[in-house]
């Protein structure tokens, strides 16, 4: 494994552990939908994860994008009420196919850079943005 991957995928590691750490410290709050601190999102059957802290620029407005949030232990049980379902603002990503990476958030200022992943890879487009923050 190069260095670029190891160094990309350490990233991606501590944006997950920083946004379960955020929604656990302050009981939720996520940027990007408004209050679960979820990182994974789906928009037209496609689930994104979140990028973290990446500049990018915002493209113009897709739709709505859902984050399943509460208990996904899988432990639910017949009785038990299914995981709420949270939605956020999608947006293009400026140069970047919708098919490969949104921008989630309740404006476009707030935005979060979500990307698809391939097992651990993280799309090469997506990759130069993260490179160049």
């Amino acid at each position: 494994m190069n260095g670029t991957r190891r160094s990309a995928g350490l990233l991606v590691a501590a944006a997950m552990v920083m946004s379960v750490a955020a929604c656990t410290a302050d009981g939720g709050g996520g940027e990007a939908g408004g209050g679960s601190g979820a990182s994974l999102y789906t928009y037209k059957d496609q689930t994104y994860l979140d990028m973290g802290k990446v500049e990018f620029t915002v493209g113009k407005k897709l739709g709505v994008a859902h984050s399943t949030t509460g208990d996904d232990t899988g432990g639910a049980g017949e009785n038990e009420e299914p995981a709420a379902t949270e939605a956020g603002t999608a947006y293009e990503v400026d140069g970047i196919s919708p098919e490969v990476a949104i921008a989630i958030g309740d404006t476009p200022k707030t935005a979060t850079l979500f990307s698809v992943r391939s097992g651990e890879e993280i799309p090469p487009e997506v990759q130069k943005l993260i490179d160049g923050s």
